[in-house]
């Protein structure tokens, strides 16, 4: 024990400590909701596995500010191998569908895992080291590269879409993959050209990709015809914005939420977890709720900025672009503003492998704090 000493006092004085902080204080405040949330359900597994998943995340935080994350950048091939295995592994027996009728889960006898949220790791680590690579040997606005970073995003993108048909997931890594290639100075003329591309393939994928229900889901926030009566498609956005508005400035308190003890609220351990704490704990806890999530963005951004090495900032734009998409979004579902796609809340919503995936993202953050880069990559600006 004495020998490990020396090496946890390095690692609080080097590690981000604030960044840790700031993520198990929203990782328990919301498992103190998740217990209110599935209190109806009668039995403990809900809490057993976000507690498990926390301390997970805790070690994977830890591991991954330790880890060079250049050594697993060097080997971006492997990783595009897992993260490839890893979709494909949906179309085997360990494969399963969640309760949206998606094939997004894999099944290892009592542990479930989503690959969509494992995989954003990958994901980021090998768009930073392709990007640094382009911005400092060749260049990052020919054509050639530009088609690149594409194929990479929409293999990976494509892959999710139609095995799994997560379109709430592709939507995540698509923010990703926009906010890394801005960050890394790609000109604002690909962006124009990528957007006139996604206007024209739209139609066709509007029509013959996504199904009725989903294009109603899409629409139903800005087009009042749909489900007038709110008995269907607007089921959970209703539920959600009564549960929300009853709760007012500070809630009706734990356990005694009318929308969630009654289990009128859907999904509210995950999507609507968001609508639980409105409703219970009222509006003061939203705010608060908001401003962690923001610090940590922030956080990861300053990190970020203050790194002075390509791979080590875009990891870091990485991270907080994922955490900022679900978090806009889910809150934009819960109070009507934003389709409902499936999106959990970072830190909050029940789910093992979002939990300690994104301590795992946040522990690359402070692991581009934790150690000095090796000269080879201190030319990389």
């Amino acid at each position: 024990m004495k020998r490990l000493l020396p090496y946890a006092k390095d690692f609080i004085k080097k590690a981000d400590m604030l960044l840790l902080s700031l993520c198990v204080i929203s990782s328990i405040f919301g498992i103190v909701v998740i217990s209110s949330a599935v209190a109806s359900f009668h039995t403990p597994r809900y809490l057993i596995v976000q507690i498990s998943s926390l301390i997970i995340g805790i070690a994977l935080f830890v591991l991954f500010s330790v880890l060079d994350i250049d050594v697993f950048a060097d080997r971006w091939a492997l990783l595009v191998i897992f993260e490839i295995v890893l979709i494909l592994l949906l179309l085997t027996p360990l494969g399963f569908a969640d309760n949206t009728g998606n094939r997004a889960w894999l099944r290892f006898g009592f542990v479930g895992v989503q690959p969509s949220e494992v995989n954003k790791i990958p994901f980021i680590i090998v768009l930073a080291k392709q990007i640094s690579y382009l911005k400092n040997y060749k260049s990052l606005n020919s054509v050639i590269s530009v088609g690149q970073l594409a194929l990479h995003c929409l293999f990976i993108v494509g892959l999710i879409v139609a095995i799994s048909k997560d379109m709430g997931s592709a939507l995540v890594y698509l923010f990703i993959f926009i906010t890394m290639i801005f960050a890394a100075g790609l000109k604002l003329y690909w962006f124009v050209i990528g957007l006139a591309g996604a206007a024209a393939v739209t139609p066709f994928f509007w029509t013959h990709v996504l199904n009725q229900r989903y294009r109603d889901r899409i629409l139903a926030p800005y087009d009042p015809t749909i489900d007038p009566q709110g008995y269907d498609i607007r089921w959970q956005s209703n539920q959600s914005k009564i549960a929300l508005a009853s709760g007012q400035l500070t809630g009706t308190g734990l356990y005694n939420g009318r929308q969630t003890q009654s289990e009128l609220l859907p999904e509210k351990q995950t999507d609507f977890i968001f609508s639980v704490i409105g409703e219970e704990l009222g509006m003061v806890a939203c705010i608060i709720v908001f401003l962690l999530l923001l610090s940590i963005i922030f956080r990861c951004i300053y990190i970020g900025v203050k790194s002075h090495n390509t791979m080590g900032m875009l990891v870091c734009f990485g991270v907080a672009a994922w955490i900022i998409f679900q978090t806009f979004e889910n809150i934009g579902m819960c109070i009507g503003i934003a389709p409902v796609i499936g999106i959990t809340l970072p830190f909050f919503s029940y789910g093992g492998s979002s939990l300690f995936s994104m301590f795992a993202a946040v522990g690359l953050v402070s692991g581009i704090k934790y150690r000095p880069k090796p000269e080879r990559f201190r030319s990389l600006k």
